[in-house]
């Protein structure tokens, strides 16, 4: 038996806090129920997420802002039954798939050591339908930088080397999830875990209160449309590879 599956270990990539929520909640939750160690790696501190007609964007403003969006998300972490959290700290706004972005994601996938990963597209979806929220910079930075850990970085012994004076060992995942592709090939069903995927995003209240009952109706209508497609009262679609 290989280690994949021995362990049940899976882990999200993202880059603001809250983004994990709105594209893959109803998943983890379920593999969460299904005895699966899930693990959040948020790339960014998530300084530059508020109201877009804030006047006070001091820094004082945003340490607070900072501090909020973890308490949130760790909230929203028990939620679903996610078992730890990393957050890497890159500023917000400003995340690129650097060297060092690349080498900080495969210190984590060879720490915890998953068999599975979600991570961003690294690509745009040039849809009317798609939320603009997806063209994100820093999703598209996180994708580039996670896929690029992902392979062949961890698996590579040759890969940073000095990973392996902190006894870190190379890792092979075995499988990719990938939010918002451009071409989807997967769908998770999530009708016992909608509610949780709701909750979860109300956990976020510094981004969502104030108009969290329309975007509980678009969230149900967008996860309803997608499992349609399959036969599901509601799904969560991705795209997803093998990593033989």
């Amino acid at each position: 038996m290989s280690e994949q599956e021995q362990n049940k270990v899976a882990m999200v990539i993202f880059a603001h806090p809250d983004d994990a929520e709105f594209g893959c909640a109803g998943t983890v939750a379920l593999w969460a129920r299904e005895g699966w160690d899930l693990y959040y790696v948020v790339c960014t501190d998530g300084a530059g997420g508020g109201p877009d007609d804030a006047t006070d964007v001091s820094i004082e403003a945003q340490r607070k802002g900072v501090e909020t969006r973890k308490i949130e998300q760790r909230a929203a972490c028990e939620i679903l039954g996610i078992k730890d959290i990393v957050f890497l700290n890159y500023p917000d706004g400003e995340l690129e798939p650097s060297i060092p972005l690349r080498r900080d994601l495969v210190r984590v996938l060879r720490r915890y050591r998953p068999a599975r990963v979600i991570c961003p597209s690294p690509d745009r979806i040039w849809s009317p339908t798609i939320m603009v929220r997806r063209y994100h910079p820093d999703h598209l930075a996180a994708g580039v930088a996670s896929l690029a850990a992902i392979y062949p970085a961890s698996q590579n012994p040759w890969a940073f080397p000095e990973l392996m004076d902190e006894g870190l060992p190379p890792h092979k995942v075995s499988e990719i999830y990938i939010m918002g592709a451009p071409a989807v090939n997967y769908a998770v069903d999530i009708t016992t875990t909608i509610q949780q995927k709701l909750d979860a995003i109300g956990a976020h209240a510094s981004q969502v209160s104030g108009h969290f009952g329309e975007l509980q109706q678009r969230i149900l209508k967008n996860a309803a449309d997608q499992g349609a497609k399959y036969g599901m009262p509601y799904a969560e679609e991705f795209h997803r590879v093998e990593n033989v």
